[in-house]
């Protein structure tokens, strides 16, 4: 693996972070970097092993393709509307104040008069897995699927923080 630079057969975070980089070349999020090392250290040994990199590196791939479908104006980065489309299709129904927030904490470029500059495709990849993430932790606690939970303080922690 060329990304293995101390050549021990195996990638640290500081590895992978180096190998990954937007369509832009600006290095990856080290949160996102952090969540995808969770998602593929499948043995939990704080590394990501030969295969382990195989389908860290298809996500990726897969991925890309997604983002790119949704950068409709080929600008390298998520808009608002573009966000709101993705979200759609994916079949989640967000009002438009939670897209806001989502557009405002995962915007990475600079902004001007205070509108988000876009969302880089790292951070799309992010905000993705987390909506995912959370939306199906709610709904493990909406046993009756009505769109209302009854969670206590402890519930709600653990579930906010399990969240990429």
């Amino acid at each position: 693996m060329s990304v293995d630079d101390d050549k021990s057969g195996a990638i640290t975070p500081k590895e992978l972070s180096r190998a990954l980089v937007n369509g832009d070349w600006s290095a990856f999020d080290l949160d996102t970097v952090r969540m995808l090392m969770g998602l593929f250290d499948t043995d939990r040994s704080g590394t990501i092993g030969f295969q382990e990199f195989v389908g860290l590196w298809k996500y990726i791939a897969d991925w890309q393709k997604v983002f790119r479908h949704f950068d409709r104006d080929n600008s390298g980065s998520i808009d608002g509307a573009e966000l709101a489309a993705a979200m759609r299709q994916f079949g989640f129904d967000l009002s438009p104040s939670l897209l806001s927030l989502l557009e405002q904490k995962y915007s990475s470029l600079p902004t001007t008069y205070g509108a988000p500059g876009g969302i880089t495709f790292d951070r799309f990849l992010r905000c993705c897995v987390m909506v995912k993430t959370l939306t199906e932790s709610f709904q493990r606690y909406d046993i009756k699927r009505t769109g209302w939970i009854q969670i206590d303080y402890e519930g709600f922690m653990k579930l906010v923080l399990s969240a990429p």
